[in-house]
């Protein structure tokens, strides 16, 4: 069934311009609040949508400007043979090159056919809905798509009210499971409870294939309806009419007293079963009203995890578990460019972004990155500004600030994953260790694209800069902490063998009991040997994160001057978003 090839919206609310290739599956938009996600949707709906009155305001306007008139243009593909009919849309009939993204006028072999449907709105306030075409201009003809071949293009749209799908309804996802339609007799004028009384088994004689539909969705989807859903008069109803007819369950409870999380999971299940009548599906806050595990289910009633995709699905989400659930193709960033357009990126897979899609999600809800070679300098980050709340700054969180870890290996790992982002529009910074230098042509590829990094001074990682940066008191906390994650004999064992039987952990405390500082080469010491490979004392997110709240923040500001200016370095860039 059909789907949309190209969107593109001229001075609609937030959005002066923009025009967007979506996927012919699932489309995922993430941004910022305020970034335009809903206004796509709105777009959508309004324009492909069947409904006969639609009513606009000054502030539909980009600023309000109602001189510029609104203009949202789709451009629609997989077209059903009622909108290939050459009487009635011959002359707008158009091709669509997916590789120069552009509408051709004349159909023509190897491109798509498609239909670019056009929805405009003057100062007069008016929609006017209209199919575009040169050939037709020129030929003084100028038509829209005809009323019953609007209903098999409208999207469904799955808001916070979404039992409103729930009764057969003009629009209703229950009119598209099916050719069956119920046949309203003369008792549904006699009183409410005799109609309810009289009428209910005849409905559920001639919607029988649609129930046994719902009742299969409902049991796959974990939605209580009991053996059999039923249809039933709605004792809710007011007008006696299709909509007077819902769906109860086999007590004869009407569905659409279900939770607002159990109505949407149902209807998105209703929308998949209808998608050869109804392929294109809006839903605003995907995750509004449901658990983690029940979210998941309904992107894959979506069509998340099929390839080819059963239909296509244009999401919002603000929630971490959606964007953990789903593929980096199938998620976009709307941003706002400097010239005031509106640009919809696609995260994709390549440069191995697909695992900070996995790992660590929150980054694509974020304004600000700080891309960390390691759980170590996650929790250092962390732990820091868990201290610093504590001290009445401002949160990292509350700038707007998320952390990938890209998990160790090659440092260049960390500026191409920066670079990703960058690209993604979002503000990065990469934290690195400088035992092992990244190559200079990725640098300045990274640099070049306008990221920031910081690396700790020359051959140190992170136990070092601690060992060999903060104040004795603070290396004697990190001694005994240490112990406390490890085992006395064992970290005792350690600086033995680091140390070729030169160093003890006696030695250690005898000197230090003498009130001694730490010599140099101690502080070296235990930061190798806190650092290896196979032994690390602290080789975690959540050590780390207790080590930084707990010690290093409490002694930051007695710490060598080098190793606080670069502290105070990421904290002011990431409080400049």
């Amino acid at each position: 069934m059909a789907r949309i090839c190209k969107v593109e919206i001229q001075n609609f609310r937030s959005i002066r311009s923009l025009d967007w290739l979506p996927s012919a599956g699932l489309n995922c938009l993430i941004g910022p609040g305020d970034s335009g996600k809903t206004t796509i949707l709105d777009a959508i709906d309004l324009c492909l949508g069947a409904r006969r009155n639609v009513s606009f305001g000054d502030t539909d306007f980009f600023g309000l400007d109602v001189t510029q008139p609104i203009q949202i243009t789709l451009t629609l593909g997989m077209l059903p043979d009622a909108l290939k009919d050459l009487d009635a849309y011959g002359n707008y009939l158009q091709a669509f090159n997916i590789v120069t993204c552009l509408v051709e006028e004349e159909p023509r072999q190897g491109l798509e056919t498609v239909l670019s449907l056009r929805l405009t709105v003057d100062s007069e306030l008016e929609p006017a809905w209209s199919l575009v075409s040169r050939r037709a201009q020129a030929l003084g003809q100028e038509r829209n798509i005809a009323w019953k071949d609007r209903l098999l293009l409208a999207p469904a749209r799955l808001g916070t009210y979404a039992s409103s799908n729930l009764s057969w309804t003009r629009g209703s996802v229950l009119n598209r499971l099916s050719e069956e339609r119920p046949n309203l007799g003369a008792e549904l004028a006699n009183a409410a409870r005799e109609a309810r009384a009289s009428f209910g088994n005849q409905a559920g004689a001639q919607l029988d294939e649609t129930l046994q539909i719902v009742t299969r969705k409902a049991t796959e989807l974990g939605v209580p309806v009991g053996a059999r859903a039923q249809a039933l008069l709605d004792a809710h109803s007011v007008s006696i009419g299709d909509g007077a007819i819902a769906l109860h369950d086999e007590g004869g409870v009407p569905l659409r007293s279900l939770g607002t999380g159990s109505s949407r999971l149902l209807v998105a299940g209703l929308q998949r079963a209808a998608a050869q009548r109804a392929s294109i599906a809006l839903v605003d806050e995907v995750e509004y009203g449901l658990e983690p595990h029940r979210l998941v289910r309904l992107l894959d009633s979506l069509g998340a995890k099929e390839n080819p995709p059963p239909l296509q699905a244009f999401l919002t989400t603000h929630s971490p578990v959606a964007v953990r659930e789903l593929r980096g193709d199938q998620i976009f960033v709307v941003r706002r460019n400097q010239a005031g357009s509106h640009l919809v990126l696609p995260v994709g897979v390549a440069d191995d972004i697909q695992s900070t899609v996995r790992a660590d999600p929150e980054v694509f809800l974020a304004r600000s990155v700080v891309v960390c070679e390691g759980a170590s300098e996650v929790g250092l980050i962390r732990g820091l500004d868990q201290y610093w709340t504590t001290q009445n700054f401002r949160s990292l969180l509350a700038a707007g600030t998320a952390y990938a870890n890209v998990g160790g290996g090659e440092p260049d790992r960390c500026f191409v994953r920066g670079l990703a982002l960058l690209r993604l529009g979002y503000r990065v910074m990469v934290l690195v260790d400088a035992d092992k230098p990244p190559t200079q042509a990725t640098i300045d590829a990274y640099r070049a694209a306008g990221g920031e990094f910081i690396t700790w001074r020359p051959a140190r990682a992170l136990e070092d800069e601690l060992f060999l940066s903060l104040p004795d008191i603070a290396v004697d906390a990190m001694l005994q902490r240490a112990i406390e994650f490890l085992d006395q004999e064992l970290v005792a064992a350690h600086i033995n063998t680091q140390s070729q039987g030169q160093t003890t952990l006696d030695g250690i405390y005898r000197y230090r009991q003498q009130n001694q500082p730490y010599p140099q080469e101690v502080r070296l010491l235990l930061a190798l040997t806190s650092r290896n490979r196979k032994n690390g004392w602290y080789k975690s997110l959540t050590k780390f994160e207790m080590l930084a709240r707990e010690i290093v923040g409490p002694n930051l500001q007695a710490s060598e001057a080098g190793f606080v200016a670069l502290i105070n370095q990421l904290f002011r860039w990431a409080h400049a978003a």
